[in-house]
């Protein structure tokens, strides 16, 4: 079993740390992080038309995920970082 520590990022620079997360399976989906970190159905789906309109990007380490269906091996304490967009103002 293992540990996901979520890390909730903008790039205006502020960083939150997010819940820990054991995790029983050694490899998971982009998309079933997503549904692990977002615990409601709205927010869940919000993030993952976000994952996909390039809104929201997915690091692991310092990886970045492209695919929803992408497998992540999972170690003893990995760190997903979820990086928010945000458009510039006028552009």
């Amino acid at each position: 079993m293992g540990q996901v520590t979520f890390v909730d990022e903008t790039t205006m620079g502020q960083r939150e740390p997010g819940p820990r997360l054991d995790v029983a399976e050694e490899r998971l989906t982009v998309r079933e992080l997503i549904g692990r970190r977002m615990r409601r159905k709205a927010d869940r789906e919000r993030a993952l038309k976000a994952f996909t309109a390039n809104g929201l990007i997915v690091l692991v380490g310092d990886r970045q995920l492209t695919d929803l269906d992408e497998q992540v091996d999972l170690t003893a304490d990995t760190e997903v970082t979820f990086l928010k967009l945000i458009p510039l103002v006028g552009g």
